[in-house]
């Protein structure tokens, strides 16, 4: 398996990643195609430098017999938790990671919290802020457990605020009870994550047993996705972004089908910028997987070489966004750049409720 070396000049980076002359904001998805598998689908090819326009339900027919799709299993918390601090104002807040055992003690981000300022929650649960964090983020610590039956009950979907936005200025409901199914994957397993893994958002069951049927390969990895995934890159160098650690992990049975498939030359499909920055995480010297548990730090950026992966599924990108960045590594940056003029042009659907992108 050969993967064609990035050697984009990181300054590039940077010019894509702020979307200098493209207009998105009225193509920005507030709500999913419906079905899942009825969102648009570009389909990128580097090497003819080659762009065709589908729609998802066609990914079948770009899939080859002996390919190898990875997804990510992790399932989305309902994390974003309302309250009323002891002041009178309301008070909402997004839980990032647990940092103890009993989950009464959370990593947190909100609005400006005082110290030592308590929270009513519902449930007849209550929490003070213990500290405010450097990076910005909040210690709360809660007199009842958040566990997932406690955040099932009271929590709400964490949908990004560009789509409540969106729902803003179309005078729609900022969230409907479709969320709750609409933002999670079909195939989502392990609460974990405060944001969704939205490239695999277009995938149905029918779609990945016909992918099975025709013979492809179709895995699970878990990288629980947190801050680091959508914390904007604000560093003038890429170099200076701090990737903020999320939880992965790779199971040894799927690790093994992975470096067989790879020994094998067969594709490895990375679906979703999660999939790929774990495959990345445990790739060893030899570009071989390992297995077990680690914390993805990788900050993807052009000019890195794949290690693993050798096509992508994900979607189209928040600017300043580590995902942008790790898509502008793998596609191009000359290349990505028309496909999102092209992307803008065509009016395609940006962002987590929008269309996806194949690229090869």
């Amino acid at each position: 398996m050969t993967i064609k070396k990035n050697t984009d000049k990181l300054e590039d980076a940077a010019s894509l990643a702020k979307f200098d002359d493209l207009s998105i904001k009225d193509l920005i998805a507030s709500c999913p195609a419906n079905p899942r598998d009825s969102s648009r689908l570009m389909f990128l090819n580097k090497e003819k430098e080659s762009i065709q326009h589908l729609r998802f339900n066609d990914i079948t027919s770009l899939i080859r017999k002996d390919d190898c799709l990875v997804l990510n299993k992790s399932k989305v918390r309902k994390a974003k938790i309302k309250g009323v601090k002891s002041t009178g104002g309301k008070c909402e807040v997004l839980l990032v990671k647990p940092l103890d055992e009993d989950l009464k003690t959370w990593n947190i981000l909100a609005r400006k919290i005082p110290e030592g300022a308590r929270i009513t929650l519902n449930g007849d649960n209550e929490a003070i802020c213990k500290k405010r964090e450097t990076d910005g983020s909040y210690i709360l610590e809660f007199k009842l457990p958040l566990t997932d039956d406690y955040l099932e009950a009271y929590g709400e979907v964490p949908l990004p605020n560009y789509i409540i936005h969106a729902r803003k200025s179309a005078q729609k409901p900022e969230e409907t009870v479709e969320d709750t199914e609409n933002y999670q994957t079909v195939y989502a397993e392990e609460f974990g994550s405060i944001a969704a893994p939205t490239a695999g958002f277009h995938f149905t069951d029918e779609i990945i047993e016909k992918i099975k049927t025709k013979g492809a390969t179709v895995l699970y990895v878990t990288l629980h996705i947190g801050w680091g995934t959508f914390k904007p890159v604000r560093s003038e160098n890429p170099k200076e972004h701090i990737m903020m650690a999320e939880e992965c992990s790779i199971d040894d049975e799927t690790a093994q089908i992975i470096n067989n498939a790879k020994k094998s030359g067969k594709r490895i499909i990375a679906v979703g910028t999660s999939s790929m920055r774990t495959l990345e995480t445990f790739a060893d010297k030899d570009n071989f997987v390992l297995s077990g548990r680690k914390k993805a730090e990788l900050f993807i950026y052009p000019g890195y070489e794949f290690r693993v992966a050798n096509a992508f599924i994900t979607n189209f990108h928040v600017p300043d966004s580590a995902p942008l960045y790790m898509t502008t590594a793998f596609a191009g940056k000359d290349f990505l750049l028309s496909a999102y003029k092209k992307a803008v042009e065509m009016k395609y659907r940006f962002y987590s409720y929008g269309d996806s992108m194949f690229i090869v």
